[in-house]
């Protein structure tokens, strides 16, 4: 799990260099993608497009490992105490950085800490914040033959004076402590991880909310349309990591 950490923070695609990462229009965007990827519009877009070129996808994932690898280092700080980060490394080039970050995805799937349940509301609480259409017409069928329904997907919108358990309502405080106050998680959260989770279940649940907001690139570029028109589309997660579209 490190190492695909590690991997993600140490890679830049061959052919971009720091000129276009560093430019005005990439700034921009790079800002708007961190405080509200969801309020992104045609004008940042537009820029960001004409700057980047046929770099496009490749400069949103390396604004996406920017904006989430300070979350994970942040949230792992306030939970277990400060650690002393690597300086950051010299990047080297690769032919394809979505293989890095399809690589710490299905690292941070495969983990089972949590249960299903659990595991999709967290999903479904970061899609929802980050106005993820795909996402959020998505459902976990693991979840769903565990016992999950509507009551509980719905219930994420108002989990803090939901009947969800206490465990699932100190986990959905991080996530949205890690989407909006990524540098000043509150006190109460911190302590409500440590009361009714693991130390364990903790991580999986900071890095389940660095691997959801990969949805933060489909939706920077307005590229989260849902695949169904009505209902939901169900889907499973192998033990391998790979996610599996079944309805």
């Amino acid at each position: 799990m490190e190492k695909a950490l590690n991997t993600l923070v140490e890679v830049r695609p061959s052919g971009v260099h720091d000129e276009l990462l560093e430019s005005p229009a990439v700034a921009r965007f790079a800002e708007q993608f961190a405080a509200d990827v969801s309020v992104i519009d045609d004008g940042l877009r537009d820029d960001f497009s004409l700057a980047t070129g046929t770099h496009q996808f490749d400069v949103v994932q390396m604004v996406w490992i920017a904006d989430m690898a300070p979350r994970v280092r942040s949230a792992l700080d306030a939970l277990f105490g400060a650690s002393d980060w690597p300086e950051p490394p010299r990047r080297f080039p690769v032919s394809s950085v979505w293989a890095s970050v399809e690589g710490f995805m299905t690292s941070v799937a495969r983990l089972r800490g949590l249960d299903p349940t659990l595991t999709e509301l967290v999903r479904l609480r970061g899609a929802r914040q980050h106005d993820c259409r795909l996402c959020s017409s998505r459902r976990s069928q693991e979840a769903i033959e565990q016992g999950a329904g509507d009551a509980e997907f719905d219930a994420v919108d108002h989990y803090a004076t939901s009947d969800l358990p206490d465990a699932t309502k100190a986990a959905l405080a991080l996530v949205d402590a890690m989407i909006w106050t990524p540098t000043a998680i509150p006190d109460d959260v911190v302590a409500d991880v440590r009361r009714h989770l693991s130390d364990a279940q903790a991580v999986e649940v900071v890095l389940d909310v660095a691997r959801n907001a990969a949805n933060k690139i489909a939706v920077a570029l307005r590229a989260d349309t849902p695949e169904v028109d009505e209902g939901v589309q169900l889907f499973t997660t192998d033990m391998d990591g790979t996610l599996t579209v079944v309805a």
